[in-house]
């Protein structure tokens, strides 16, 4: 197979089919037209929608109507964390396609992944951070919700940058992923709502079938994908994916701190920028798009989320090592009116 132009089927509108060809070939381009096994492809399609099922269901098992009124009674923490996450990581996704002259399919995959809203991998940073983590919560639930209008007409604006793509993107199949991704988390909500003895059990069960699940479906994708994985290991898509998510951290911390929030709410806003929900991005990617359009770049969910980890976990550290080598402040001294005399004390 010549790894050097990008190959992908179009006939007008959102409609792909393998009657007519519509070469594309900017610069540093790939062939992605990788003709999948239907069963096997039918497989991952499954699975991707399990997983991003018990995922949303997971995460709305951690809502609490309670808390989600409280951050809606005072917006101000939720309105910038949601700037930022549709405002920062979409223009970061689109600056990555064009520095780093992507294909038109790699682009596309890039930016589904920079529009997504925020996920559940942003909740646990959080806490290992000592964040705010009502308002991790209620910002990944709110981003997750907004995302129904959001996402689509960033994807339409965006893609008006990229050639041949604005009009091509399967906006039915993205915009049906949403709303789907919305009746779990729903159904968890309610869980804890009404139920909340079982939550706890519904998101260790969760976790469980969910690590199964993306087993599966990497050892399958593995066998189906082949050699194309190279695509997704190119010099470009693995600079992007190193790049974003800490972008993403950098501009969500500078952005709350412009806006002068709280030491704690500025780290739960820059995890909650970068963390993106790669279960619905890579669900999207599988299912939304025919095999042979989208080959192996389905998979770039993964490799984001791989960085994003990596990156997390060191942005712990570094907040973890500085909390117990900063210099201890100092104490203050206290006076008190004793008979009429001012007397010193030590603070307790």
């Amino acid at each position: 197979m010549d790894f050097n132009q990008t190959e992908w089927q179009y006939s007008g509108g959102n409609d792909w089919n393998h009657g007519n060809l519509y070469n594309v070939t900017p610069h540093n381009s790939t062939i992605l037209q990788n003709f999948f096994d239907p069963v096997k492809d039918k497989a991952i399609n499954g699975l991707s929608v399990v997983i991003l099922f018990i995922t949303m269901v997971s995460l709305g098992c951690s809502m609490e109507v309670s808390k989600i009124k409280a951050h809606i009674v005072k917006p101000k923490g939720v309105a910038i964390a949601l700037i930022a996450q549709f405002g920062i990581m979409p223009l970061v996704a689109f600056s990555s396609a064009k520095i780093f002259q992507v294909g038109p399919m790699e682009a596309v995959a890039i930016l589904i992944c920079g529009c997504c809203p925020g996920g559940n991998l942003s909740n646990i940073f959080t806490l290992a951070l000592e964040g705010d983590m009502n308002l991790s919560i209620v910002m990944t639930t709110c981003s997750t919700i907004m995302a129904l209008g959001m996402m689509p007409l960033l994807l339409f604006l965006y893609c008006k940058g990229i050639q041949n793509i604005q009009y091509n993107m399967p906006y039915t199949g993205i915009l049906i992923a949403l709303i789907l991704t919305l009746v779990p988390c729903m159904i968890g909500i309610a869980i804890n709502h009404w139920a909340p003895r079982y939550s706890s059990t519904v998101k260790k069960v969760g976790l469980s079938l969910l690590l199964v699940a993306a087993l599966v479906i990497g050892i399958i994708s593995g066998i189906t994908v082949g050699n194309a994985i190279w695509v997704l290991l190119s010099p470009q898509m693995m600079a992007t994916a190193t790049l974003m998510p800490m972008t993403g951290f950098l501009l969500g911390y500078i952005l709350s701190s412009a806006f002068r929030l709280k030491e704690r709410c500025k780290r739960t806003v820059a995890m909650e920028t970068g963390c993106q929900n790669i279960q619905l991005c890579a669900t999207i990617l599988k299912v939304a798009f025919p095999p042979d359009v989208i080959g192996a770049l389905f998979l770039f969910p993964l490799l984001y989320t791989f960085f994003q980890c990596v990156e997390s976990l060191l942005l712990v550290t570094i907040y973890r090592c500085y909390k117990r080598f900063k210099p201890a402040p100092e104490e203050k001294p206290v006076y008190l009116a004793v008979d009429g005399k001012i007397e010193e004390v030590k603070a307790s």
